[in-house]
């Protein structure tokens, strides 16, 4: 079974199915049943047509449900026949099917599951895994979204940049369980790109490119997090690198630049660097300054200043640092590494193992840690 030609498959199938006229809900389980159906018969020999075999098999599985549920009889009558076999339509509803998956009125977490189940092919068994919940407890937030958007028109034009910010939070979750999310995204935003013309979602590609290039440098060999600054860059992905850049180039020459360009603009530059110290750390200021102009979010604020400390020096960066609210995500752990560029190891210290305790995670946790005891042995040798 080629389980990638069937994960590409999906949504086109599905988009078939709602079109002839299935709810979003009955669609995608019908859907799903046929591809059950095609592990049993399909073997490694999947039919020379498998979008046209999946269609008209999940086509059936539908009407069948349709005319065995007398709740559902007025609808059946307004359904068509079951069309004659054949290649399926060219038509692609993968657009549609994106809006669809990210729509508003679904919150951030079912709007990812959601998306990875319709558009990424992936089980309920596999998304539960991978967000390391209860699949129960997956299977209910799935079936939830799909009630909520299966009553939902798609006459209106769909928001590109929710879509957008569902895929960058399924890239933001990375690898846990079987599944490795980051690819995922970026095998779904490859899809999103071909099927419309639009910079922001070639920015999004070009971002999630060159983040995941650097990806084997980030952890040593026992899992620890290792800093951009200290990863062996001779780890990086060249390959992706030049995909994302070249990817990035072609959306920044069309000047309607958007929040993802700009985030890329920045990955480039660290992905152009031969070693941290030849960073180009004053135009990475100036893209961080069109971060802020685009998105006035204090987050970019403070990584803005961390860059700031990179260019004019760390009392620069505490000075824009301090112009944001402490309760900000990784504040403590920016001025911890402030000051302790400029020399004050007794704060900066502290200001790590506080970072330590508001962690969101294990690996960042022990890092934090790990630099708050550096720093105290430092002061104690």
């Amino acid at each position: 079974m080629n389980e990638a030609l069937i994960r590409s498959l999906t949504p086109s199938v599905l988009g078939v199915l709602v079109r002839r006229g299935a709810d979003f809900a009955a669609a995608e389980d019908a859907m799903q049943e046929a591809l059950v159906e095609a592990v049993r018969v399909w073997g490694s020999d999947p039919p020379r047509d498998p979008k046209g075999w999946l269609v008209t098999v999940a086509w059936r599985k539908f009407l069948d449900a349709t005319r065995a549920d007398s709740a559902r009889r007025i609808r059946e009558d307004t359904v068509d026949q079951e069309p004659a076999p054949g290649p399926a339509a060219s038509v692609d509803d993968t657009l549609q099917l994106y809006f669809l998956c990210a729509h508003p009125s679904l919150t951030p977490s079912s709007a990812v599951a959601l998306t990875l189940r319709a558009l990424g092919g992936l089980t309920t068994r596999q998304i539960a895994r991978a967000y390391l919940v209860p699949e129960a407890t997956m299977a209910q937030r799935i079936s939830r979204a799909k009630r909520t958007v299966s009553a939902v028109r798609l006459d209106q034009p769909g928001d590109v940049a929710t879509v957008l910010r569902v895929l960058y939070l399924v890239f933001n979750e990375g690898y846990s369980g079987d599944v490795d999310l980051a690819a995922e995204a970026i095998r779904l935003t490859r899809q999103l790109a071909a099927a419309i013309d639009h910079p922001e979602v070639a920015g999004l590609l070009a971002l999630m490119l060159l983040h995941h290039a650097r990806r084997a440098g980030r952890t040593g060999p026992d899992g620890s997090l290792v800093p951009l600054a200290e990863q062996d860059r001779r780890r990086w992905d060249t390959g992706l690198i030049a995909e994302g850049v070249g990817v990035l180039q072609a959306a920044l020459a069309r000047d309607r630049l958007g929040e993802f360009q700009a985030q890329a603009a920045i990955a480039a530059l660290h992905a152009d660097a031969p070693t941290a110290g030849e960073t180009d750390w004053v135009q990475i200021v100036e893209w961080y300054d069109e971060l802020v102009r685009l998105t006035d979010s204090p987050v970019v604020r403070l990584n803005r200043a961390v860059a700031v400390g990179e260019a004019d020096g760390p009392r620069a960066g505490l000075a824009a640092l301090g112009e944001l609210d402490e309760a900000l995500p990784r504040y403590a752990a920016a001025a911890a590494y402030l000051h302790e560029r400029d020399g004050d190891l007794a704060v900066a210290a502290r200001l790590y193992a506080e970072a330590a305790r508001r962690a969101s995670n294990l690996a960042e946790r022990d890092h934090l840690t790990r630099q708050a005891a550096r720093l105290n042995a430092r002061r104690d040798a």
